[in-house]
């Protein structure tokens, strides 16, 4: 493929529901704050991905699952308007999965996620195409990671929230994404065939095996919320390389990418076309 191009994708994760309260502070243990402004909106890691990845220019399909209620019919209805392929998002009896989210002045977070439909997705009719390229988190069960790293052509892992692979899965691995802090929780990723680590306003780092092959700077900006830059990043960065960017170009739009979603207050940022992001000079 050819910069430019769209693209197919497939995104395997997890779809929430997002209840965010922005507050100046947030409260410590056992305290209450009492200046809240409540938001709710879509969320979970696996649409964040897939709706960034589509507005960036990708043709992308969700797996995934929610519930059989008013919020997982709403959130296949908000996928499909803006272009996301949402017929392999399964339907589940438990409640589509919800994020209690706390957003303070700075934009910094702290998140409660209750699973729900997404501990439910049956790893064994995820029906990924034959050699379709993937990219996946670790919001949902250990079958469904393993199953879909198996069935992948071109395999992607944002490996958040940190915790150990199932065995074979890295071994799978064409691309792994982590941030610092993940990147020091896993070890056992640190030689994968490309590694890209995140340093948040400085930037990222793309290694290949162990070795330094491309790094970007952050992009400043104004930062309002820090929910779905991470996914951002990481629709952008596997965008990029899926239509052939250069390693350099691809990373240095991503971080072009999260910027501009810190300086959103939805998880699921407004974004433009990969293109219109700035690449490496």
């Amino acid at each position: 493929m050819t910069p430019g191009s769209s693209p197919p994708l497939t995104v395997v994760g997890a779809v929430n529901v997002d209840l965010t309260a922005r507050v100046e502070r947030a409260p410590a243990a056992g305290e209450t704050v009492a200046d809240g402004v409540l938001q709710r909106g879509p969320g979970g890691k696996g649409a964040n991905q897939a709706v960034a990845a589509a507005r960036l220019g990708a043709a992308v399909r969700l797996i995934g699952a929610v519930g059989d209620d008013a919020d997982g019919r709403g959130i296949r209805d908000q996928l499909t308007a803006v272009g996301v392929d949402a017929s392999g998002v399964q339907t589940a009896e438990a409640a589509t999965g919800t994020a209690l989210i706390v957003v303070d002045a700075t934009g910094e977070n702290s998140i409660v996620v209750c699973a729900g439909a997404n501990a439910a997705i049956d790893a064994t009719t995820l029906g990924i195409e034959p050699g379709a390229a993937v990219l996946m988190q670790l919001e949902v069960s250990d079958a469904v990671v393993s199953a879909a790293a198996t069935a992948a052509g071109f395999f992607a892992l944002n490996a958040a929230p940190a915790r150990p692979l199932p065995a074979g899965v890295l071994e799978r691995c064409d691309l792994v994404i982590v941030n610092e802090t993940e990147y020091a929780q896993l070890p056992e990723v640190h030689d994968a065939p490309l590694l890209c680590v995140t340093l948040g306003a400085d930037g990222a780092r793309l290694f290949r095996q162990g070795e330094l092959v491309a790094a970007a700077a952050g992009v400043a900006t104004t930062v309002r919320n820090t929910v779905g830059a991470g996914d951002a990043f990481c629709a952008a960065l596997v965008v990029g390389l899926l239509r052939e960017d250069s390693e350099a170009d691809a990373l240095a739009r991503a971080c072009a990418v999260g910027s501009a979603a810190v300086a959103d207050e939805a998880s699921q940022p407004a974004l433009g076309p990969l293109d219109t992001y700035g690449a490496s000079a």
